[in-house]
């Protein structure tokens, strides 16, 4: 092993490799294919692009219909059958059923609350005066489900120097082919080759080189740099689909301290 292998950054399970680092001057051939990236909102201090971790919301909810049913129409008439009867064989299969529906129910739980929880948009707004790149994260807890602890929107802020963009690709077995694509930021500890975090961006590679093509246009060159067509419209809204649950996602609502900041460039006192 090279003493450069050694020094390189951690990579996740998946990857493949990694976009042009922050500081690389985007082609012209990577601007124009960006020319389709969605960007919600753009000006001469910040750029926001829109994000959804989940690309189909309801899954859980059709999910939980289906073991309420499998446990009003199987499993509580097969356990007033059995305590009626005394059959003890009988009532072991039902404890038996009955603790799948319970284990099913502390799995498919959590994606429930977050198909209802989940904003609808999880924006990354590039600021260009800051210097700085600020996530509108939810944080949920698998293993606390019912409970508040590590559950909720906590924005997360980054300097724009220490992110890379990583591309992933894993294969499960899935009924479309079991092909997962990822794109993902990754942070970096200041002035060492650490990650600390890492972060989704989004689930297909193209849109992602996009994102990251017109990230790096903007905050190298700034607002003006920006072909017009790419510019968003004004009052510029993302859509819901034909999902009705997308319409039961609450919207983006950034905490106000951080709302500031992300929009603002630094006072003079900040910068000296």
């Amino acid at each position: 092993m090279t003493t450069e292998e050694k020094t390189l950054p951690h990579r996740g399970a998946g990857w493949r490799h990694d976009l042009p680092p922050h500081d690389a001057i985007p082609s012209p051939r990577e601007v124009y294919s960006a020319a389709i990236v969605q960007i919600t909102r753009a000006g001469r201090i910040f750029i926001e692009f829109p994000r959804s971790s989940i690309s189909v919301r309801g899954i859980s909810f059709f999910g939980g219909l289906m073991i309420f049913a499998y446990l009003i129409g199987f499993i509580i008439p097969d356990l007033f059958e059995a305590l009626l009867n005394y059959r003890q064989t009988r009532l072991d299969i039902t404890f038996i059923g009955l603790a799948i529906v319970m284990l099913s129910t502390w799995a498919f739980f959590p994606l429930f609350r977050i198909d209802l929880r989940l904003p609808r948009n999880e924006p990354i707004r590039f600021n260009r005066a800051r210097q700085k790149v600020y996530f509108y994260q939810y944080r949920f807890d698998r293993l606390y489900p019912f409970g508040n602890k590590g559950w909720g929107v906590k924005p997360v802020a980054y300097d724009w120097a220490d992110l890379t963009a990583e591309v992933y690709k894993v294969y499960a077995p899935m009924g479309y082919g079991g092909l997962i694509e990822n794109v993902m930021i990754s942070v970096r500890k200041p002035g060492t080759d650490e990650v600390i975090d890492r972060l989704f961006l989004c689930d297909n590679i193209e849109q992602g080189k996009q994102y990251w093509a017109l990230a790096r246009l903007y905050m190298q060159s700034g607002y003006d740099a920006i072909p017009d067509v790419m510019r968003p419209v004004q009052g510029q809204k993302i859509g819901n689909g034909l999902n009705p649950m997308n319409y039961l996602a609450p919207k983006a609502q950034w905490p106000t301290e951080i709302d500031i900041e992300s929009r603002s460039a630094p006072a003079i006192d900040e910068v000296f």
